[in-house]
């Protein structure tokens, strides 16, 4: 496993009461109540946090990506991601897709810039081998 030597930033939450209850951020900026999956709740629930949390790291990844290749990304780019709850007997388990649209690149090129920023993003780093992942090109 290797260490972070420098450490860019922490992310900082409280959160009470599990799946029905709320999470707040050390500096106030995400406030949120939470709901279970399919429940009537009116909150977020961790699955949905967590795609959006990927999804937005993939693209800053795709960025990085596209500088050292010397391209200019699509304004209109954008990461649809998918996380989904479920069972396997009695075990309670994650599987994701992202699906990455890169309008008006050539899709060799694009698939290049996707295959390169699953290999930076912390996100993709961490379900590697962890849970079932579909990365899809989808336009």
């Amino acid at each position: 496993m290797t260490k972070i030597e420098q450490v860019l930033y922490t992310g900082k939450t409280h959160t009470t009461g599990g799946r029905d209850g709320s999470v707040r951020s050390s500096d106030g900026r995400l406030d949120l109540k939470l709901s279970s999956p399919g429940s009537n709740g009116q909150g977020s629930n961790p699955e949905q946090l967590f795609a959006a949390g990927w999804s937005a790291c993939f693209i800053g990844s795709m960025g990085l990506a596209a500088r050292a290749m010397k391209v200019q990304l699509p304004p209109d780019l954008a990461v649809d991601a998918e996380v989904d709850l479920g069972t396997t007997g009695d075990d309670y388990l994650l599987q994701a897709r992202l699906n990455v649209s890169l309008p008006g690149l050539e899709r060799e090129l694009a698939q290049a810039l996707v295959n390169a920023a699953d290999k930076i993003c912390p996100y993709s780093k961490l379900a590697l081998g962890k849970i079932h992942v579909e990365l899809a090109l989808v336009a």
